[in-house]
């Protein structure tokens, strides 16, 4: 069902700045050769993308490193690399030194890669959450983004969840963007497939089946990018949202058997004794138990949107979303769908994106036609920005989710940056 994005980024062109050192705790006794364990630290770097724009909204180009301060769960961390990029230009201000190797060990010479881009753009069409009916204003919304948004000089890759089978590694012809739009298509539920579709123990099963195949894509595509480091890296994520649990009283056939909208008759008639429809469905016991079953849905989508969240923060991959169904006033007239089920499942779907946008620095393009606007904003955000990386000492080594501070000395000046990051988990021992 789902396409998988297996060497998704392999073209990228930069390693990260990671090394293995060991230490040893001064005045420690020596470690035994045949006892004592020799214990090694990672030291990563990490890099945060940062925003200053003065009082008018207009990007401050002329800040120093000895302006910028970053806190660290509190602490004051040492600044040890920065780039700045005006108008797409990459200036690298402070590049930071490696690591020392460890003792005894000669690295060879690092060879520098040239490359001067300044942006990388991953754009991800998620046609399993596309009505078929969105295509053409989906193509059309990418023809913007190649006239307005990618520039020359712009790396960026195309992936797709679904039927589209759009898998593009990171590129700079635009040709391969024009390609890609050809075979966008959406292929997402109707209302009605949803409502008379199968029900698992958390909701509807086709439903998390495709949610799990997107959102797995673009947890590979951001442990890829977490890689690169000194660019600035956004996602554009094209989408209808998430909802676990839509539609959930006409799927169990709990509401009132004469209304007039669309609603699972089949389910309405198994939970009566009788097999036929009836205001008793409300009391059968088993619709009842599946309602129950379904409680925590909310909280599951939830836990998912979070875990893609701390996947980009980890990246420092700034999440841009865009519903491609801009103002909506109701549902598809052919559906019939029962209204405030329709408006609960429009709010949950466009809250999803929102959580993605807002949690990592972004925007969430929802609930509006003026896509021009916004993917202008987008190109403002992605051309001017400072991108600082310190080597974290952080004054609890095992502590996973960390609070980032960005500051600037300089009075009257608005700065936006992520706020945190989450380590990855240990590798688990065999």
């Amino acid at each position: 069902m789902g396409l998988k994005s297996n060497g998704l980024l392999s073209g990228l062109l930069w390693t990260g700045l990671v090394a293995g050192l060991s230490a040893q705790a001064p005045g420690a006794p020596q470690p035994s050769a045949a006892q004592d364990p020799t214990f090694r630290v990672q030291i990563d770097a990490v890099t945060t993308d940062v925003i200053v724009k003065d009082d008018r909204g207009q990007f401050v180009a002329d800040l120093t490193k000895d302006e910028f301060e970053v806190y660290e769960d509190g602490v004051k961390q040492t600044i040890a690399s920065m780039t700045m990029s005006h108008g797409g230009r990459v200036t690298n201000v402070l590049e930071a030194p490696p690591p020392a190797p460890p003792e005894g060990i000669i690295l060879p010479p690092v060879r520098r890669v040239n490359d001067t881009s300044g942006r990388i753009f991953l754009f991800f069409v998620d046609d399993l959450h596309m009505q078929f009916q969105s295509t053409g204003r989906v193509r059309e919304i990418f023809k913007k983004i190649g006239r307005t948004l990618l520039h020359e000089g712009d790396l960026f890759g195309i992936v797709s969840s679904g039927p589209s089978s759009i898998s593009i590694d990171m590129t700079y012809d635009r040709n391969r963007l024009e390609d890609a739009i050809k075979k966008m298509t959406g292929d997402g539920l109707k209302p009605s497939d949803i409502i008379n579709g199968a029900s698992g123990a958390g909701g509807p099963s086709e439903l998390r089946h495709r949610a799990h195949v997107a959102f797995s894509t673009m947890e590979e595509a951001l442990n890829n990018l977490e890689r690169v480091h000194n660019r600035r890296k956004a996602l554009v994520w094209v989408s209808e949202g998430y909802d676990f649990n839509p539609f959930q009283d006409s799927r169990l056939g709990l509401r009132d058997p004469s209304s007039p909208f669309l609603q699972n008759q089949t389910a309405s008639q198994m939970n009566n004794p009788d097999g036929s429809a009836g205001a008793n469905a409300a009391n059968n016991p088993m619709a009842q138990q599946q309602k129950q079953s379904e409680t925590f849905s909310d909280a599951d989508l939830a836990r998912e949107l979070g875990d893609i969240t701390r996947a980009a923060n980890r990246a420092n991959t700034t999440i841009y979303t865009l519903d491609p169904r801009g103002l909506v006033a109701g549902s598809d007239i052919d559906e019939q769908v029962d209204p405030q089920e329709w408006n609960a499942f429009l709010r949950k779907t466009q809250d999803s994106m929102r959580v993605l946008a807002e949690e990592t620095g972004g925007l969430a393009i929802v609930n509006q036609n003026d896509f021009d606007k916004a993917l202008k904003r987008i190109d403002a955000e992605s051309s001017d920005y400072y991108v600082l990386g310190y080597y974290s000492s952080n004054p609890d080594p095992t502590r996973r989710r960390r609070k980032i501070e960005v500051r600037v000395t300089r009075a009257k000046l608005n700065v936006t940056s992520r706020t945190e990051y989450v380590l990855k988990s240990p590798p688990r021992q065999s």
